[in-house]
C-alpha cells in the first residue's frame, strides 16, 4: 500500500481540499487521542473536540469566501476546538505545543518523501514546484489569501501572501497564538526540497503568524546555474 496519500510523487498532483483536509484531520485526532493517554486526559475529549468543531464551523459561516475557504475553515477550526479543551488542562505553552504537534507531525514524513519524490523525478525541479505552488494558490487556498508576486520568471518565483486566512479565523476566534502552527505546517514539504539536488532553494525569513507584515514564499534557481 502506497504511503504517499496525496499522490506527490507521480509530479501531477492537484489539490483536492475535501480529500486532504479529511486526511489531515483524521489524522490529527488520531495523535490528539494518542497524546491524551499520555497526558492521563480523559479520552472521550476527542469526540467532544470534534462536536465542538462542528459548533464553531456552523457559527463561522459568514468567513467563507470561496470553496477552498470552506475546508480551510474546518482544518483552522479543528486546532481551535482541541485547544478549548487542553489549554485549561495542560496550560497555554503545552496545549500549542500539543496541537502542534498533533497537527504537523502525523503526515509529514508522508509529504515529505512526497515531495521529494517529485521533486527527483521532474525533469526541472524548480518548475516543477512552481506549478505545484501555483495549482496550490488555486485550489487549496483561494480567494481567504492575498498574493503578490513580484518575481514570476524562468529563473525565480516569489510569492508574498499579505492575507492569511488561517490567522483571520484564528484571530476571529481569540487563538491567534496557534497561526505559527500552520506555518510550522509547511516544513513538511519545504525540508524535501535539496538545494544542491533539485537547483533551487527557498527562502521564508517570516511570516504573520510569528509577527511579519507577510509571508514571502521564494523560490530561486541557485546562483551557480545562472549563466
Amino acid at each position: 500500500m502506497s504511503t504517499d496519500q496525496f499522490g506527490l510523487a507521480e509530479g501531477d498532483y492537484v489539490p483536492d481540499p475535501d480529500r486532504d483536509t479529511t486526511l489531515l484531520l483524521d489524522a490529527f485526532y488520531d495523535h490528539l487521542a494518542a497524546t491524551l493517554r499520555e497526558q492521563a486526559l480523559p479520552g472521550d475529549l476527542v469526540a467532544a473536540m470534534r462536536a465542538r468543531q462542528g459548533e464553531l464551523e456552523a457559527a463561522n459561516q459568514s468567513l467563507i469566501v470561496d470553496e477552498p475557504a470552506r475546508h480551510n475553515l474546518r482544518m483552522t477550526l479543528a486546532l481551535v476546538a482541541a485547544y478549548e479543551f487542553l489549554l485549561p488542562r495542560l496550560g497555554q505553552e503545552t496545549a500549542v505545543g500539543v496541537v502542534g504537534a498533533s497537527f504537523v507531525e502525523p503526515l509529514g514524513d508522508t509529504m515529505k518523501e512526497g515531495t521529494r519524490a517529485m521533486l527527483d523525478n521532474a525533469p526541472d525541479a524548480f518548475l516543477a514546484m512552481v506549478e505545484l505552488s501555483k495549482s496550490r494558490e488555486e485550489y487549496a487556498f483561494g480567494k481567504g489569501f492575498a498574493f503578490a508576486r513580484p518575481v514570476d520568471d524562468d529563473r525565480r518565483y516569489h510569492v508574498d501572501v499579505h492575507r492569511c486566512f488561517y490567522h483571520d479565523v484564528l484571530v476571529a476566534n481569540s487563538a491567534p497564538e496557534l497561526t505559527p502552527v500552520m506555518c510550522a505546517f509547511d516544513a513538511n514539504w519545504i525540508e524535501a526540497i535539496a538545494p544542491n539536488r533539485h537547483g533551487f532553494r527557498f527562502e521564508r525569513r517570516t511570516t504573520i503568524g510569528t509577527g511579519g507584515t507577510h509571508c514571502p514564499f521564494h523560490f530561486s534557481r541557485n546562483q551557480q546555474e545562472e549563466g
